[in-house]
C-alpha cells in the first residue's frame, strides 16, 4: 500500500526557545498549525498521531509527549496518539509507526511530530543528557563529551582499514555549512567563516579525538511535522504530493565495540546493518542502486557519520568516501547532491525532529519546493537517518506522486 506525504514543515532551527520564554508545547502546535496548512487540511481530518523524541524528561522534566499536541490544540483531543524513542533516529521512528497504521487500514491520514529542545542547559550538561543512547556504564565513561568521541572511534577504525585525511572530513563540514546559507530554516546560516576556518588549527580546535569544532553538529531547539495519508487521505487533496516508496530499518546492539567487533574484512562495509537499512529501501523502492536518486539527505551529526553514509549506500566502494569527495560528486551541483538542507551540520539537529525534518526536505525536493535548496529535476529523494553509535538505522526513499 502507498504512503503519501501531504505536507509538511520545520521551525527555524536557529531559535532558542527558553530565550523566547516557550517549551516543547509551544511549538508542537506551531508545526501542527503548519503541516496542516501546508496539507491544507483541518485538524478534524488527523485520525491518529505519532510524535518522536529522545530527551525529553531529561531536559525538560517533560515526558508522556505523545498527549501534548492534544494539550496544545484541543480540536486533536481523544485522536490517539504514542511517542517513539531511538535517539537520533526518533523522528523516523515515528514515521515509520504512522507508515505501519496507514499500511495496515487503521487510519487513512496520520500526522508525524518531531520534537527537541536541548538548548536549555549548558553544553556539558547536555552532551551527558545525550550520552543515556550510548551503553550506559559500559563505554565513553571517561570523555568529556561523549558522541564527538565515539564518532571520533568510528574515524579511528576507518582510519586503521582504509586511511583517513582530516581533508575530507574537513570537505563534508565546509559543503554542509555552506548549503545551509541558503536555508532560510538552518541554524548556521548567519555563522561567519572562511575556507581557513576548517584547518586544524586553534581556530577549529579539536573537541574529542579527531574531531574538532567544525566536525561536529549543534545542539539545536526545534520541531518539524508531516502529514501522511493512504491513497484514499490523498485522493481529495489538491496539492502536490509526494510518496514514500520504500524504507528500510535495521537495528544493532548499544555498544561500540560489538560492533566494530563485527567487521573483520576490509572488503565489506563497517557497519553492515546499516548497508542492509539502505539495501531494503532500494528494494521496496525497486530502484538498481542508490545512484538512482536525485539527492540524499543524510545524517551527518559529525563529518565522519556522512563519510560513512558515502559508502555504505553503495555510492563507493568500502572506505573509499574520499573519492567522491574529491570528485565533487555530492555538492549541490554534482552529479548526487548530499544535504542541500545543509545537513545537521549546516541546518542543525533536534535530535527527535532530524528524521521527520529529513523526510520534509526530501518531500520538498520531489514537489518542487524546496526554494533556494532545490536540487533541479529532483524526482527521488533518499534519507538515512542514524540513532546512537550507528545502532539504529532508517532509510526511506521518497519518490514525486
Amino acid at each position: 500500500m502507498s504512503v503519501f506525504v501531504l505536507g509538511g514543515v520545520q521551525t527555524d532551527f536557529a531559535r532558542n526557545l527558553g530565550r523566547e520564554g516557550l517549551d516543547v508545547g509551544a511549538v508542537i502546535g506551531e508545526v501542527i498549525d503548519g503541516a496542516l496548512a501546508a496539507a491544507e487540511l483541518p485538524a478534524s481530518a488527523i485520525e491518529a498521531i505519532h510524535v518522536g523524541n529522545a530527551f525529553g524528561e531529561l531536559f525538560t522534566g517533560q515526558a508522556h509527549l505523545g498527549a501534548m499536541p492534544a494539550t496544545v490544540r484541543s480540536e486533536l483531543w481523544g485522536v490517539p496518539a504514542s511517542r517513539h524513542e531511538a535517539a537520533c533516529a526518533s523522528g523516523s521512528m515515528a514515521i515509520l509507526a504512522a507508515m505501519a497504521d496507514i499500511e495496515a487500514g487503521r487510519y487513512d491520514t496520520v500526522l508525524v511530530i518531531g520534537v527537541e529542545q536541548e538548548r536549555n542547559v549548558p553544553g556539558e550538561l547536555a552532551a551527558r543528557h545525550m550520552g543515556a543512547a550510548a551503553w550506559v556504564g559500559h563505554e565513553g565513561e571517561t570523555a568529556r563529551y561523549l558522541w564527538p568521541h565515539m564518532f571520533s572511534r568510528i574515524g579511528d577504525a576507518y582510519a586503521e582499514r582504509w586511511g583517513l585525511e582530516h581533508a575530507h572530513l574537513a570537505a563534508i563540514a565546509r559543503k554542509n555549512l555552506g548549503n545551509a546559507r541558503t536555508n532560510p530554516n538552518a541554524q548556521t546560516r548567519g555563522w561567519k567563516w572562511s575556507t581557513e576556518s576548517f584547518a586544524p588549527d586553534d581556530g577549529n580546535p579539536v573537541v574529542e579525538g579527531r574531531l574538532r569544532r567544525f566536525d561536529c553538529a549543534q545542539v539545536t531547539d526545534g520541531a518539524a511535522a508531516v502529514i501522511l495519508a493512504s491513497a484514499k487521505g490523498a485522493a481529495a487533496h489538491c496539492g502536490p504530493k509526494a510518496r514514500i516508496a520504500g524504507w528500510g530499518h535495521r537495528t544493532a546492539g548499544l555498544g561500540l565495540d560489538a560492533k566494530l567487533a563485527r567487521h573483520t574484512d576490509s572488503s565489506a562495509r563497517l557497519l553492515p546493518h546499516l548497508e542492509q537499512s539502505v539495501v531494503d529501501a532500494l528494494r521496496r523502492a525497486e530502484l538498481p542502486d542508490a545512484r538512482a536518486l536525485s539527492g540524499i539527505e543524510v545524517h551527518d551529526c559529525f563529518t565522519i557519520t556522512e563519510y560513512v553514509a558515502i559508502d555504505h549506500l553503495g555510492l563507493t566502494a568500502p572506505g573509499q568516501a574520499w573519492q567522491a569527495i574529491e570528485a565533487g560528486t555530492h555538492e549541490r551541483t554534482g552529479t548526487l547532491p548530499i544535504n542541500p538542507s545543509g545537513g545537521l551540520i549546516g541546518g542543525g539537529h533536534p535530535v527527535g525532529a532530524t528524521g521527520v525534518r529529513m523526510l520534509v526536505d526530501c518531500a520538498h525536493q520531489v514537489t518542487n519546493r524546496a526554494g533556494a535548496t532545490q536540487v533541479a529535476g529532483a524526482s527521488t529523494f533518499g534519507m538515512l537517518n542514524i540513532g546512537g553509535s550507528g545502532t539504529t538505522a532508517a532509510c526511506l526513499i521518497i519518490a514525486a506522486a
